[in-house]
């Protein structure tokens, strides 16, 4: 479940790769095994579980390292005495221009919306409306996404450093912290 795709790949020079390779050599392997992804994303996971087509990105959206994608309950094996051939799956969908932080579980049947912020460590499951920010296990909503607009815009250790080098961002950032 959590190897998903990654652990599919036999080729050692492959997985490599698809560890260290660019964000378009990701989305392109993951989109070959099923997974749709919009445009102008970055996608930094390969934890797709084993029905990678069930999970559909919008257009700009972030998925952070360590994020789990799980389209099956695997619990129903404590019940294939009975029923052998028990299986449930769900879809998971994302919206566009959404951010899901570091080592996120996306569970089966889950729809986030657009313009939504999951939390790092967040366990989804369920619909979460559009421009929402979600954190917590269960995931629950915190605020609206324009609320934490103006928390980040007004943030006290904001250092806009996107357009530096790395040199003078390490500059920037020393001076900042008084370090």
């Amino acid at each position: 479940m959590i190897a998903g795709v990654y652990k599919k790949v036999k080729n050692p020079l492959i997985r490599a790769r698809l560890k260290s390779g660019s964000n378009q050599y990701r989305i392109n392997y993951l989109k070959k095994q099923g997974v749709k992804i919009g445009n102008d994303c970055l996608i930094f996971t390969f934890a797709f579980s084993t029905e990678p087509y069930l999970v559909e990105i919008g257009n700009h959206v972030v998925v952070s390292n360590g994020t789990i994608f799980i389209t099956h309950d695997g619990s129903v094996w404590l019940f294939r005495k009975e029923n052998p051939n028990l299986t449930i799956f769900g879809k998971i969908t994302i919206g566009d221009n959404t951010f899901i932080g570091m080592n996120c579980i996306i569970l089966p049947n889950s729809e986030i919306g657009s313009n939504c912020i999951i939390g790092a460590g967040s366990v989804v499951r369920g619909k979460i409306p559009d421009d929402s920010v979600v954190m917590g296990n269960p995931a629950k909503v915190v605020m609206k996404t324009s609320v934490a607009e103006k928390f980040m815009l007004n943030n006290r250790h904001r250092v806009d450093t996107k357009q530096m080098t790395p040199g003078k961002r390490k500059i920037a950032l020393l001076k900042h912290f008084n370090i």
